[in-house]
């Protein structure tokens, strides 16, 4: 048995720092949403931000639209050119998808600097890519409503997760210090 953890010590190493790294960020971001109910930002700080700058980028790129605080859950409507075309929720926020990113990248980790500045330029690319997934979902959903499912659930999803993926990729193959050959 002890030989299998030596040959597999950087497996086990990777699985215990991915678990407890996610364990301990998304313990934390129930806290934060736990707490922020009855803030000002409805339903919570980020997805209102997310909610409002996707309003923002709406309004930048000439559609005419508004965001409303959903009366019977905790969302926020989207509207364009007067007509509801969808709402962003808790999970649209990006949070969930950032940490997933930032523990895989921790546990896979290089000298500190180069993983802090990973971690944060890693985080904003995923923000902003969520920013314009939400904002094209949006648009899509106004001039093609029958394609809500295959937009929400295998389009705009494999966008998302899709850059997740590649800067996994990036991060394991030109930063992380793990050396396969020792393995």
């Amino acid at each position: 048995m002890k030989s299998l953890f030596k040959k597999y010590k950087l497996v086990v190493r990777f699985i215990v720092t991915f678990l407890l790294v996610y364990g301990v960020l998304t313990i934390g971001y129930t806290l934060y949403l736990k707490y922020s109910n009855g803030s000002e930002y409805y339903p919570d700080y980020i997805t209102n931000l997310v909610a409002r700058q996707s309003h923002t980028l709406l309004e930048g790129i000439g559609y005419s639209s508004n965001i409303l605080n959903h009366p019977n859950e905790p969302s926020i409507k989207v509207i364009i050119h007067n007509e509801y075309v969808g709402r962003v929720i808790e999970g649209c926020n990006g949070l969930s998808v950032i940490i997933l990113f930032l523990a895989f990248v921790i546990a896979f980790a290089g000298k500190l600097k180069p993983t802090f500045l990973y971690c944060l330029t890693g985080s904003i690319i995923i923000y902003v890519f969520n920013l314009i997934r939400i904002v094209i979902l949006a648009i899509g959903l106004f001039h093609y409503p029958n394609q809500k499912e295959v937009f929400h659930t295998v389009i705009f999803p494999a966008i998302i997760y899709g850059i997740v993926f590649i800067l996994w990729m990036i991060w394991v193959n030109r930063y992380s210090k793990i050396n396969y050959s020792n393995g």
